[in-house]
């Protein structure tokens, strides 16, 4: 025996209609969580399906849910712009504390100098401590 398919314009109605019966709690199967397994039982397909010829209803189950990819893949695209303005900040100060960092070593470099020729100085035997009374 030959089934004959339905046509895709059919299809996709019946699972907008399949959505919508369990969004308003309707559903022929019981079904009152709107997934994208619910829809397909509701309307006697497969998930893949769903996943593979009509991406708009998965969409739509996913918007349903409040988890669309387009909104994901927005509130992603935002956070990541917010996390490389941030790491664009922190290299700025990273430089500017490496150049602190680079000003204070030479300032270092001429005080041990100094120190040390002070200490010479002091070794010799015709330098004498002054001590204020």
């Amino acid at each position: 025996m030959i089934s004959k398919r339905k046509p895709s314009e059919a299809r996709e109605r019946d699972l907008q209609l399949a959505l919508t019966r369990i969004q308003r709690g309707r559903a022929h199967t019981g079904e009152t969580k709107v997934t994208i397994a619910a829809v397909a039982r509701e309307a006697g397909v497969s998930t893949a399906l769903i996943h593979n010829h009509y991406p708009n209803i998965a969409e739509a189950i996913r918007e349903a849910q409040g988890r669309s990819s387009r909104i994901q893949r927005d509130l992603k695209e935002q956070d990541l712009s917010k996390e490389r303005e941030k790491n664009r900040v922190l290299r700025e100060e990273i430089k500017t504390l490496r150049n602190k960092v680079a000003s204070l070593a030479s300032i270092n470099e001429v005080l041990i100098a100094e120190n040390s020729a002070l200490k010479g100085k002091h070794r010799e035997f015709n330098v004498v401590d002054l001590v204020k009374k």
